[in-house]
């Protein structure tokens, strides 16, 4: 056994090393002026909770015995079944059949994209709404698709043992790669090839510490049935994102077709037109997409006192961006990206929120110290797992050197839906210039010309603002950082961009195409020219960082097989956009010297349209004139949003929220700001989720938006093919 040191003078490493860890960070990002002030270890006033890795059960490890013991339900084998073939991926949400002939629903704000998309002509519809009157009118949305799960299959030995006999974290993260391509490619042609409509996934759960071979089934024809206008699907706008009590009907419903026709299902969620009751136990089947419970203290710090911290800035940036340019065009697109930012910025906020509290830490210090004692006193846990926090902890000391870095960089890559097009283009033509002056082979070349040809055009005002916030954020941490500083010495990000929009030709799709196909793109063009100043720079962060986080991750899965050696399937994996089952119970909480109700009715939102009329925040709860015609017909005290203690993030919006008879008594959009800390501690004093209540969804489709043949098919699961009332 390799001789470690006692297990006192670990923990007390540790533990100077996480009250230091922000000293170190501060050290490295003191042009962010923040005051960074380390958490004190808390005493032993303050305790890690049974829960507090979270209740996202997942479908191959359920928690049958807890679910008997704590709501009297008997999840057997068909119950969880129907539970998962229900359920539905889209490719940023979840969904859920509905009724038998393959009608799906999800959020509004899942579908907000797909929806302006699907305008024609002087058609508005993220305004005006979309309500189908027949099947004929179904309308098919081609960004869409919809994944079922229909067979996990443990692949846990067959991953792990690809990874021994490798000496360096690149060979057996490779090795690992090359062993989930080969399980995906098996079990894909176990269910006839992607030809046939299928995707296999590996998925890992406790951070690489176990892995799962998925195959869904995908459907890839979708058709919208009915979107609500913005204004109520939305209603409360940014004022009231991530609140409670909510008065929104963040609702849609698309169809899925086969051969044409509507989808025939086995396996869908019955409509509750009863609802739930405070006190009811309820589940939410979803996918939430990320959670860091199982992170290390330190790791945390690290994301409170800088990592965290440079997200929310960089959304904020986008945000105001996005903002002034939907201001100046009007563009729904536009809209709707920047609607994502606002919501990404506020998420942020509140994640900082809770990892500024220290009672918050404290919990996490608890149960860390938990942890390192069952391995201590385990001498085979010990002897692999001894030294892993302390090493956690080091590397954050590491990353903290690359800070200023991480700030100038931060998310600049192609992908990412709020990058300029232009620098998306200027990124790709820089590689294919260089590639270029190197005389790479022919084949090389095209592939990068590609890359420039494929990005398309965007709203200049959106292209201009996005570049030039990007800029200007650069520009912040750009002091003594090399040629960048000299590059931006006596200019501002204004001028730089307009340098760019007067003689670049990558302001343009048509304009870059054609220089490349005459041959005249070249260096000196100043897109390129602003690129060139810190590529050489940026390439470096990205390999010294990349390295980093890969030494981190192969960790973070160590850290995950130690999670489940020592606690088993009592704790359950963070989330991984993979499916889980989340238990709770209707219940409203305290808050602001008061006490939210479990559930908000029409009365609150025509409340808060004409409380709000007249005044600067009219637009964010206005509502639109049928709804003001149908204000007499509605039943006013019919629940509207409902809150629960589930176990939600980002990822489970457009979830079912069911009974205990996998019944839908409510569709989960979104979780009050007190649950955002619920990426490092599940707490349900104050956290909630919120779903539009089923009750409120029916009155709407039937009173308002007069869709009986879909209020007939929800009640009855019966198909009504005719010509209806309802049109648009």
């Amino acid at each position: 056994m390799k001789e470690r040191g006692s297990s006192a003078c670990r923990q007390a490493a540790l533990a100077v090393m996480v009250v230091l860890l922000p000293i170190f960070v501060a050290e490295a990002s003191t042009s962010r002026g923040e005051d960074m002030r380390p958490t004190p270890v808390p005493g032993d006033t303050v305790k890690a909770g049974p829960f507090d890795n979270g209740r996202m059960w997942a479908f191959e490890y359920p928690p049958v015995d807890y679910f008997r013991s704590e709501y009297g339900i008997e999840a057997s084998d068909e119950w969880l079944e129907h539970a998962r073939l229900g359920a539905l991926r889209l490719p940023n949400c979840t969904a859920s059949f509905v009724s038998p002939n393959g009608l799906v629903m999800t959020n509004h704000h899942c579908v907000r994209s797909a929806v302006a998309a699907l305008s024609k002509g002087e058609e508005a519809l993220l305004d005006t709404g979309f309500y189908s009157s027949s099947t004929d009118e179904e309308r098919p949305a081609p960004s869409l698709y919809v994944d079922q799960l229909i067979e996990i299959e443990d692949v846990t030995d067959e991953v792990f043992q690809a990874e021994q006999g490798w000496e360096t974290v690149a060979e057996r993260a490779n090795a690992r790669s090359e062993a989930i391509q080969a399980i995906q490619d098996r079990k894909l042609n176990e269910v006839g090839g992607a030809d046939a409509g299928y995707i296999v996934q590996v998925v890992s759960l406790y951070t690489g510490g176990r892995h799962s071979a998925y195959t869904f089934k995908r459907y890839q024809d979708v058709r919208l049935v009915m979107a609500p206008e913005i204004t109520v699907g939305h209603f409360g706008g940014d004022a009231d994102n991530f609140t409670y009590p909510r008065y929104a009907l963040d609702m849609s419903f698309l169809r899925v077709y086969d051969d044409g026709r509507p989808l025939s299902v086995e396996h869908y969620f019955p409509w509750s037109e009863e609802g739930a009751s405070e006190g009811d136990p309820v589940f939410v089947v979803g996918n939430p997409g990320s959670t860091l419970r199982l992170e290390s203290v330190a790791q945390l710090e690290f994301r409170r006192d800088f990592q965290d911290r440079q997200l929310l800035e960089f959304y904020r940036n986008r945000h105001k961006a996005l903002r002034s340019a939907y201001e100046e065009t009007g563009d729904a697109n536009v809209r709707a990206t920047m609607l994502s930012a606002s919501n990404g910025e506020k998420a942020y906020e509140g994640r900082i929120q809770g990892l500024d509290d220290p009672a918050l830490i404290a919990r996490r210090l608890d149960a860390e110290r938990q942890f390192i004692s069952a391995i201590d006193n385990d001498p085979v846990l010990n002897e692999k797992y001894g030294s892993l926090i302390a090493d956690l902890a080091a590397i954050q000391l590491e990353k903290a050197e690359f800070g200023k870095q991480y700030s100038i960089y931060l998310a600049m890559t192609p992908s990412s839906p709020f990058t300029s097009e232009t620098l998306k283009r200027a990124l790709a033509a820089y590689e294919y210039v260089k590639a270029s002056e190197r005389g790479l082979p022919g084949e090389i070349l095209q592939q990068l010309a590609d890359a420039v040809r494929a990005v398309e055009d965007s709203p200049d005002p959106l292209d201009r603002n996005l570049l030039e916030g990007r800029i200007s954020l650069m520009m912040r941490f750009a002091e003594n950082a090399d040629d960048l500083d000299s590059y931006f010495d006596g200019r501002t990000a204004e001028s730089v961009v307009d340098a760019i929009f007067e003689s670049s030709v990558l302001v343009d799709s048509d304009q870059a195409t054609a220089a490349l196909e005459n041959g005249t793109l070249g260096i000196e063009d100043p897109a390129i020219q602003f690129i060139a100043s810190f590529a050489g720079h940026r390439s470096n962060f990205v390999s010294g960082w990349s390295g980093l986080t890969a030494r981190e991750s192969e960790l973070a899965s160590k850290r995950g097989r130690a999670q489940f050696d020592v606690y088993g399937l009592s704790i359950p994996p963070d989330a991984t956009f993979s499916l889980r089952i989340a238990d709770g119970v209707v219940k409203g909480y305290e808050y602001n010297g008061t006490v939210a109700p479990p559930y908000t009715t029409f009365y609150g939102m025509f409340d808060h349209y004409y409380s709000y009329a007249g005044s600067e925040l009219a637009e964010e709860w206005a509502l639109p004139e049928q709804w003001l015609e149908a204000r007499n017909s509605i039943d006013l005290k019919t629940p509207v949003d409902i809150v629960s203690t589930n176990d939600i993030i980002g990822g489970n919006s457009g979830s079912p929220l069911l009974n205990s008879d996998l019944e839908v008594v409510g569709l989960v959009f979104d979780g009050n700001i007190e649950s955002l800390p619920g990426a490092y501690v599940f707490r349900t004093e104050k956290a909630r989720t919120v779903s539009v209540d089923s009750r409120g969804m029916l009155e709407a489709l039937d009173t308002v938006y007069k869709m009986d043949h879909i209020v007939h098919e929800l009640k009855t699961g019966e198909l009504v093919e005719g010509e209806t009332s309802a049109s648009h």
